[in-house]
């Protein structure tokens, strides 16, 4: 927790000696966490050592198992509902799962909100700064999976104070042209298993994660936190709305639940 707290004192105040304290404090408690692991796998050792049954599971497993790679998790035969057909084929798999996630779906119905609209003008500085992006990059974590531009987070986090202007000019440039970069646009998609499922023949025991990129990413949250701070500020929202509000907690949706029954 203290290490958490001082990473987030560091990226808030942006100062070397924060730096220094969060890196001391973190490099203690890898040492200490590996220490611990050590005087575990001593512990286990010793206990092997006495008990004459497990010594010698121990050095099967020694002879054999750790010499060996370990199995490659092989994705399973997926069953096609249409004509009840199990695909084999890595092709088969990827039209299947094509169609399950990337099939044309039907666009909402938008009519019953057709007389909506807000008469409200509302002006503010467009100008991206350059603490914004410095900012939003560094609450980036560092070692999630890059996207199909292999950009790191942890590379682009280490030559921020090189790249800052740069990146500011970019974003400004998309910003007042209305334009997003074809690159930013990329993504790497993965198919991952569902949890606690009885088996995965089906298509529907899968779901898929969008890797963006960070740069993207990066632009995506200034705005979002600017169009939020003019929502709030211009009071553009509901008391009603809960979601995807800054600070607004479960304590606010109980205090307008108890509002509402005091109303009625």
């Amino acid at each position: 927790m203290k290490s958490r707290r001082l990473q987030i004192i560091w990226k808030t105040q942006d100062t070397l000696k924060a730096w220094n304290k969060y890196l001391k404090h973190n490099n203690h408690k890898n040492k200490i966490i590996q220490q611990t692991k050590c005087a575990h796998f001593r512990i286990q050792m010793h206990e092997l050592s006495e008990a004459l049954k497990s010594i010698w599971r121990f050095a099967k497993w020694a002879r054999i198992e750790s010499q060996l790679f370990k199995k490659l998790s092989q994705f399973s035969s997926l069953k096609r509902s249409d004509i009840n057909h199990m695909t084999t084929t890595f092709e088969e798999k990827i039209e299947i799962l094509r169609e399950k996630f990337f099939s044309s779906s039907s666009q909402a119905n938008v009519n019953d909100i057709a007389e909506s609209f807000i008469s409200l003008t509302v002006s503010f500085n467009s100008c991206i700064t350059e603490d914004e992006v410095k900012q939003t990059i560094r609450w980036v974590k560092a070692d999630k999976a890059s996207s199909a531009s292999d950009i790191s987070n942890r590379a682009l986090q280490a030559s921020l104070a090189k790249l800052i202007s740069v990146l500011t000019s970019l974003f400004n440039a998309c910003v007042t042209h209305k334009y997003h970069s074809k690159q930013f646009k990329k993504t790497q998609t993965i198919v991952l298993r569902k949890s606690k499922k009885s088996d995965y023949i089906d298509s529907k025991t899968y779901w898929l994660i969008a890797l963006l990129n960070i740069m993207s990413k990066a632009l995506k949250s200034i705005m979002i936190k600017r169009l939020s701070d003019i929502v709030e500020i211009h009071c553009m929202l509901s008391n009603a709305q809960m979601r995807a509000r800054c600070k607004w907690f479960i304590i606010s949706t109980l205090n307008l639940l108890v509002d509402q029954v005091h109303t009625v």
